[in-house]
């Protein structure tokens, strides 16, 4: 099948590159000559494990195809995607205009029969505005339907989640499209789950706040359990292995944060308040993850006397998970912010995402990147772990401990053995314990 997805970032890239794995010929349509150029190199704009490879295999074999244009890809193709970006707006309500932008340079060059998808994680009803856009502007013997088909995938882990999903939702309105997409998803796994566009539409949001939910859940026990001499991480641990409950997401930690979680809670909030509906556990969702992220800024406050004027702290870790360059609503961004403000000296290190860190603070005051965590830990008061890179857990704490000029660990993702840290001198603070 040729099939053709208008956006490259991590959900259109990672699932045009699969699809044509798989042995379809795929177009990747984009709007920047330099990033279309790069791609077409084997450069990617993003970092995503083994994609590198699987993008370089796939241009070779003549399968994976990029550009500019949208006249050869659109009309070669009876699949298109929109796997575009939906940002927040100021209110929390997601920024549709470039879904209905892309959806009007598809219409216009549609030709025979198209099923038009949108990948992109959208509201309610936001597929009928793509189809009124599309219709406006197809020519008179082009026809499509539309469906929605969301992603659900892992940054970091995003190549396994596509192949291996464990579902996959179509939403359709024909049972045409919904045969098509049938059969061009028929090599990959995952349980079908077929709905009217609508509910595929709330499905993704519902499953994103709900993740967040459990984040959340697991980050207020935490905090319960510190103020009551539990430990945290027993108490989840004990809760989790009940199969009605399940143990993932109820890792306590700095808080959520990344393209997905912040953004999606955010706007299934708008999406209920223009339904009249006022989705309160939502909004505690969403205050207890700041608090959580604040309280790694408290707890170092704290650890270091009430002043951090001229402190300097070394923080390990800033894109918002493992595996990942992405710094999107990354917990980090808001722990090194207050801590600048307070008049901390920072240096900071991550293995993949320092160079987007580096675009994001733009040379801020105070702030310096180093090229490896023991550098970075070297004569620092305090040392915060912000995001649970395998080679941090890894880190010899006698090590860390000659470097620092005062042992004091703020453990905001809990991957040193609190004990032992305590064992060895050091001052130490994780979540929840």
């Amino acid at each position: 099948m040729t099939i053709t997805f208008i956006g490259h970032g991590y959900v259109g890239l990672v699932t045009a590159t699969i699809f044509a794995d798989l042995g379809n010929k795929v177009w990747v349509v984009g709007h920047t000559a330099e990033k279309i150029e790069n791609l077409k190199k084997g450069i990617l704009p993003i970092y995503e494990p083994g994609l590198e490879e699987l993008v370089k295999r796939n241009v070779d074999a003549g399968r994976l195809l990029f550009t500019l244009d949208y006249d050869p890809a659109i009309k070669d193709s009876q699949v298109v995607f929109i796997a575009v970006g939906t940002p927040p707006k100021p209110t929390g309500e997601a920024d549709l205009s470039v879904v209905f932008e892309v959806a009007e340079k598809v219409g216009k060059h549609l030709d025979g029969y198209t099923v038009v998808i949108t990948k992109s994680t959208v509201p309610v009803g936001t597929n009928e505005k793509v189809s009124e856009v599309v219709s406006k502007v197809k020519s008179p013997k082009a026809e499509f339907d539309v469906a929605s088909v969301p992603e659900f995938l892992r940054e970091g882990e995003a190549i396994g989640d596509t192949l291996h999903p464990d579902r996959i939702v179509i939403g359709t309105q024909t049972d045409k499209a919904r045969d098509i997409l049938l059969d061009l998803h028929d090599p990959i796994g995952g349980e079908r789950v077929l709905t009217n566009i609508r509910t595929a539409e709330m499905i993704k949001y519902a499953a994103n706040a709900f993740l967040a939910t459990k984040i959340s859940f697991a980050n207020a026990i935490a905090g319960l359990s510190e103020l009551t001499g539990s430990d945290g991480t027993q108490v989840l641990k004990g809760i989790g292995l009940d199969k009605r409950i399940g143990s993932f997401f109820l890792n306590p930690g700095a808080g959520y944060g990344g393209s997905c979680f912040p953004k999606d809670v955010k706007a299934l909030i708008s999406i209920a308040d223009q339904n009249n509906y006022d989705f309160t556990l939502l909004k505690e969702v969403e205050k207890i993850n700041k608090e959580m992220i604040l309280s790694i800024v408290k707890k170092s406050v704290k650890m270091l006397g009430g002043d951090v004027r001229h402190k300097k702290v070394a923080v390990l870790g800033l894109a918002f998970k493992p595996d990942t360059d992405d710094m999107r609503d990354a917990p980090s961004i808001t722990v090194i912010n207050e801590l600048l403000e307070k008049g901390a000296k920072i240096k900071s290190y991550d293995p993949i995402a320092s160079n987007n860190a580096r675009n994001l603070f733009k040379n801020k005051e105070g702030l310096t990147f180093a090229d490896d965590a023991m550098s970075t830990i070297k004569d620092a008061d305090l040392l915060i772990i912000m995001t649970e890179w395998n080679e941090f857990k890894e880190l010899d704490l006698n090590e860390i401990k000659k470097l620092m000029a005062q042992p004091n660990i703020v453990d905001g993702r809990n991957i040193f053995d609190p004990e032992k840290a305590k064992n060895l001198g050091f001052t130490y603070k994780g979540v929840g314990r």
